[in-house]
Order: structure tokens, then C-alpha cells, then sequence
């Protein structure tokens, strides 16, 4: 059983994964999605370098990136990080260079490559498939609008095509292709994986699988394919390679009548821990239906709920019958705005590792900031490590009549979200094009959700410069139609 923490000192304690791999501390910088390689996808470029290379200067004990595309088929926004076709010395060169530069001069930070496979959740035009060519998906159901309102429908109508349901060599390529993700991180010095089991595009969730066969969301088969992932990975792989996953609270919120999600949770959560295969198990929220995971609020039910099934995941684990090799470390992320809410997560064995997203943007030094309270708790203070950006509506939108106009647009749930990962991508950027400065500088608050949204979607680096005229006309097209439904237009 791990200790309670009895001091804030022991966010800085190291702590031992299951492959005997060691975390020199517990601060986690988490996946966020860059929007930073080529359009269409491509390997980390220059951006990716000088992004992560900041993050490496401080003393986080694990960075993990940014989803890595299993399928160049199935992209999120387009300009995604892909595994090549083919593991050669020249197409895994971009991710060793990744993966030495997230290492830091002391090779104390552990580098963990996200390998993902979008499914439904792969966006229409710039999802790296034709326009209106369907998705691959455990069963073709699209994503949904969270209202009903008739410009939340098209929008999610126009981003979103209904998927094909997988067939059983659709099945097999995919695992093929989560194995060699895995090889390739591995090839390319990276320490470990997580398999990105979250956000709705996966088999787990009845909202999305609705199979009749042995991959469907029905008890035993719900972990089917996950398994296959995990045990082929690591008959591939070394035996201290970091094997994680993300998986999805939102998932079990959707839970069939009669049945506490908490229960189904633990129960897959369980059933993952006694493979003896993953070392880690993140848990998060949100999907592109309910995008809690975009939004910055900070206390949404679903936080409360992965908040506190971390916290029953941790105790139910302890009742595991010791073996060989201990139980999966437990990562919550969401919701660690504070000094004291990190002190607490621990404290209160909330978790293990305590996952940082759109505050590492906001603070990259946040490690070295909470290394200066040291062992002093009144230190530890609930002010939050850094504002937050102010995303409210343009002020002109409050007068008539552009305020009698934006009454008739409905609360689309995934606008709102669209522009907070906007101003975060945006944040990315610009540290990513902070070259050799070792100064911390602020993001730009000045920049709005409409400002944040135009910046996204205008930002044109080289490859755009070198294409076709066919290429670059869809670029411009795809790129006014994401920036048009981002504000919801």
C-alpha cells in the first residue's frame, strides 16, 4: 500500500513502475495536442523540438506527448504526429531526436510517446481521408450533437461522417498498427507508450459500440481489443518499456440502466491491473459529445466523478492478491490548478502521479515553482499556479444587433470547447517558436477566443509554401471551414 504523504516535499519522491522503471518525481507533464506537424500529418519537426525542449529544462518526472496517429487515415485536426509506413533509420530519425531532446542534458526526464486512433472522433476534410469518406469505427454511429438545436446538428453533421463498422481485418490492422507505434517508440529511445483508450473512439463505451460479436461493449468483450494491444506490444518490446493507458471516465457516466458506473469502471480497471501488462492507467474525461477534457472549467461533474473513482481505484487495487509484479500506477489528471489541490491529491491517495495539461502551457516551470515552497505548507496556498485565459465573448457581441443574432446560435457544447483549445494551441505555439530564450514568458492573454481561433487556423508554416496549387486550395478550403465552425458560425 503507498504511504499517506505527509508532507508536500513528497511531490518530489520517486516512485517505482511496475517494468522497474523508476520516476524520479510525481508531476506529469500529460498529453496536449500540438497542431504543430505537417498538414495532413507528417514525423515531430523543428516546432516539436523546440516545444518539448522547453518542458525538458524542468523537472517534470514524465512527459508524454501529444497523440501520435496510428492511422494516417484517422487524423483529429490535421496537422497530427503519424508513425511512418515503414520503421527505417531515416523515417524513426524525427522521433529520436524527439525523444533525446524530452530526455533533457540529464537524461532525468522519462519520454512517453501517446499512440492514438481517432475512429469516429476523425474529423471530415482534414482527418487525412477523402471528403465525406467515412471513418472506421467499432460500430457506424456518428458523433452526436450534445442539444438539439438545428446549427449544433449540422455542425456536428458536417465535422463528423458516420463511420464504417470495423470488420475483423479492419480489427487485426489496427492492433498491427498500435504494435508497430510501439516499435517505433522504442526504436527511437522513447521509454514507454500510452495507448489512448479515451474520449470516445474506442470499443469500452456502449455509446459508441453497439457490436453483437466478441468485441462488443458487453462485460468480457468490452476489453477484447485493448488486450490484444497491450500483450502484442510487449511480446515485441523490452521488459522495462513503459506500457500506460488513458482511459475515459465519461465512459462509465453513460453506464446502462440498473448499473453504478463506478462498478463497470472498477470492474475494467481491475481486469487491466491483473494482466500484468501496463504500468500506468491515467484517468480522464470527455468526449467530443460532452468535451469536458477541452473546456477549462475547472470542478465539471465528470472531474468530480474521475476524481473520485482515482480515488476508489487506488483503494480497490490494494485488494489485489500480491504476484510477481505490483499493480499500475494511478494518474489523474484535471482539475491541479492549485499548490494545494496537488498537495491533497496525494494525500488523500487520490492518486499516485498527478497529471498537468493546460498548466504546464501556462506554467512549463511549474516543477521548479513548487520546488521553491519546499517543506514550508503554508506555502502551499490555493492561489492557482497561473491565470487562466479569459475566453468570454467579444464585447460587440453584446449589443444590438449583434446581440439579437447571437441569441438565435444555440450553446453548442463543442464550439465553446473549440475555442478554449484554440487559445491553448495557440499558447503551444508560441513556445514552440521561443528559440533558445530561457526566459519563462507569459502567454498572451490579450488574445480572445475569437483571436485564438484566427491564429489557429491562419498559421501557415512551410509545407503549405511547398505544395501543389490542388493541395493548397485544400488547405484554404478546410482551413475556413474549421474556423468558421469553431466559432460556431
Amino acid at each position: 500500500m503507498l504511504a499517506d504523504v505527509s508532507n508536500a516535499a513528497d511531490v518530489f519522491s520517486p516512485i517505482q513502475l511496475p517494468c522497474g522503471i523508476q520516476i524520479n518525481n510525481r508531476l506529469v507533464k500529460v498529453a496536449m495536442y500540438e497542431h504543430l506537424a505537417s498538414l495532413f500529418g507528417g514525423p515531430p519537426n523543428l516546432y516539436h523540438v523546440q516545444l518539448y525542449s522547453t518542458w525538458a529544462k524542468y523537472d517534470w518526472g514524465m512527459i508524454i506527448t501529444g497523440n501520435v496517429q496510428v492511422s494516417r487515415a484517422h487524423l483529429s485536426l490535421g496537422r497530427d504526429m503519424i508513425i511512418p509506413e515503414s520503421v527505417t533509420l531515416e523515417s524513426i530519425s524525427p522521433f529520436k531526436e524527439l525523444s533525446s531532446v524530452i530526455h533533457g542534458k540529464d537524461n532525468r526526464n522519462l519520454a512517453i510517446m501517446q499512440l492514438n486512433h481517432s475512429g469516429r472522433q476523425s474529423s471530415n476534410f482534414l482527418g487525412g481521408r477523402y471528403p465525406f469518406r467515412p471513418p472506421l469505427a467499432p460500430s457506424p454511429l456518428p458523433v452526436g450533437a450534445k442539444t438539439s438545436g438545428l446549427l449544433s446538428v449540422l455542425i456536428h453533421k458536417i465535422l463528423f461522417q458516420k463511420p464504417r463498422a470495423m470488420t475483423y481485418d479492419d480489427i487485426d490492422e489496427v492492433v498491427s498498427s498500435f504494435v508497430k507505434g510501439a516499435v517505433v517508440a522504442a526504436a527511437s529511445g522513447f521509454d514507454g507508450v500510452q495507448l489512448h483508450v479515451a474520449h470516445g473512439s474506442q470499443f469500452i463505451s456502449p455509446k459508441s459500440n453497439r457490436r453483437t460479436d466478441e468485441y462488443s461493449s458487453e462485460k468480457e468483450n468490452a476489453l477484447r481489443l485493448l488486450r490484444r494491444i497491450t500483450s502484442s506490444i510487449r511480446e515485441v518490446v523490452p521488459s522495462k518499456f513503459i506500457l500506460g493507458i488513458k482511459l475515459n471516465a465519461s465512459d462509465y457516466t453513460t453506464s446502462q440502466i440498473g448499473e453504478q458506473p463506478e462498478d463497470r469502471a472498477l470492474e475494467h480497471l481491475m481486469t487491466v491491473a491483473q494482466w500484468g501488462d501496463v504500468d500506468f492507467i491515467e484517468v480522464s474525461g470527455g468526449d467530443y459529445e460532452h468535451p469536458d477534457f477541452m473546456t477549462t472549467t475547472p470542478h465539471s461533474p465528470r472531474q468530480a466523478f474521475f476524481h473520485r473513482f482515482s480515488h476508489q481505484a487506488l483503494k480497490a487495487l490494494d485488494t489485489l492478491p500480491e504476484t510477481s509484479k505490483p499493480a499500475p500506477l494511478i494518474l489523474l489528471t484535471g482539475g491541479l490548478l492549485t499548490p494545494t489541490l496537488i498537495h491533497k491529491a496525494l494525500s488523500s491517495r487520490h492518486a499516485q502521479l498527478l497529471g498537468i495539461g493546460r498548466g504546464s502551457v501556462l506554467r512549463p516551470d511549474l516543477p521548479e515553482l513548487l520546488k521553491t515552497k519546499g517543506n514550508d505548507q503554508s506555502l502551499w496556498d490555493d492561489a492557482p499556479f497561473q491565470q487562466e485565459p479569459d475566453l468570454r465573448n467579444p464585447h460587440f457581441l453584446g449589443y444590438w444587433p449583434f446581440s439579437w443574432f447571437w441569441g438565435f446560435v444555440p450553446n453548442i457544447a463543442l464550439v465553446g470547447a473549440g475555442v478554449n483549445m484554440a487559445w491553448y494551441v495557440v499558447a503551444i505555439r508560441g513556445m514552440a517558436l521561443r528559440i533558445g530564450s530561457n526566459i519563462i514568458s507569459k502567454p498572451n492573454y490579450s488574445i480572445g477566443g475569437l483571436g485564438a481561433v484566427v491564429r489557429m487556423w491562419a498559421w501557415t508554416p512551410w509545407d503549405t509554401y511547398t505544395a501543389g496549387p490542388s493541395y493548397r486550395i485544400l488547405i484554404l478550403f478546410s482551413v475556413l471551414m474549421f474556423a468558421i465552425l469553431s466559432l460556431g458560425f
